[in-house]
């Protein structure tokens, strides 16, 4: 429940930025399988141009991590090389398309089954993670030059691989642990010889301030993109909200690609 996107019910003492009516989603901090949801006046945004409702509940979360991770924190640059991890999830279809409009080159991890999204998407080379080592495949892909960004979400099992397939000054960017916070053997040489740069990040536990910024920052940045059509956010299914454990049991099969959207009314 940390996004929405539904229709202004009523406005609080002093909000000038909406008034009942107006189509908005946005961040927020908990609460969102609910028929009504409270927001920040600047964290709620406008619906973008030619999006259904459904469709904007799934842009918040994903695409303000995926912003974070390779704006903010990788700062990623027009030609760079990046793997992104967990393609096909909801982040990952977000990161995907927005190095593509940053003009980065895109590698992806996701099973033989969801290359095809990763690719419509804009990634340039998919890797089956089942069946391929994505370390011996990026470094085969690249030519032994590496990539400049890493986004990942599996952690310590992921880890050591992540360090040797970054080139030089790369940065690692860490937005969850699913495989767990151990990595063994660890060899930390390539930080040092590499000058690598690794970094992590959750949005939950940032500040009202920071995430106001990033939100802002995301609608100069992304909201022209989504009305142009360069943007989508990527939905697998839409579940009636009475059917929530169901769309959780759904995800932990790992049978989505992109996000799985709760329908309240």
């Amino acid at each position: 429940g940390l996004e929405m996107a539904g229709t202004v019910e009523s406005v609080g003492q002093g909000v000038t930025k909406w008034k009942p009516g107006q189509a908005v989603c946005g961040l927020l901090a908990g609460g969102g399988y609910a028929e009504y949801a409270v927001i920040h006046e600047s964290m709620a945004l406008p619906i973008p141009e030619g999006l259904s409702t459904a469709e904007a509940a799934g842009l918040p979360e994903v695409f303000l991590t995926a912003f974070q991770a390779l704006g903010w924190l990788a700062r990623l640059q027009e030609g760079e090389r990046i793997l992104i991890h967990a393609g096909a999830s909801g982040v990952g279809t977000a990161a995907i398309q927005l190095a593509h409009t940053m003009g980065a080159h895109a590698v992806v991890t996701a099973s033989a089954a969801k290359h095809a999204i990763c690719k419509e998407l804009g990634a340039a080379h998919a890797i089956d993670y089942k069946n391929q080592d994505f370390e011996a495949a990026v470094i085969e892909y690249t030519h032994e030059k590496g990539v400049d960004v890493v986004i990942d979400f599996i952690g310590g099992p992921y880890f050591q691989r992540n360090l040797n397939v970054l080139a030089m000054e790369g940065r690692l960017v860490m937005l969850a642990f699913l495989g767990g916070v151990h990595s063994d053997p660890l060899n930390l040489g390539p930080v040092l010889r590499k000058r690598l740069q690794v970094m992590g990040s959750t949005l939950r536990a940032r500040s009202l301030d920071y995430k106001i910024r990033l939100s802002q920052d995301l609608y100069r940045y992304a909201w022209p993109l989504f009305e142009q059509g360069k943007l989508r956010p990527v939905i697998d299914t839409i579940f009636d909200w009475k059917e929530a454990s169901k769309a959780h049991q759904y995800m932990e099969d790992n049978r989505n690609q992109g996000k799985v959207i709760l329908k309240v009314s």
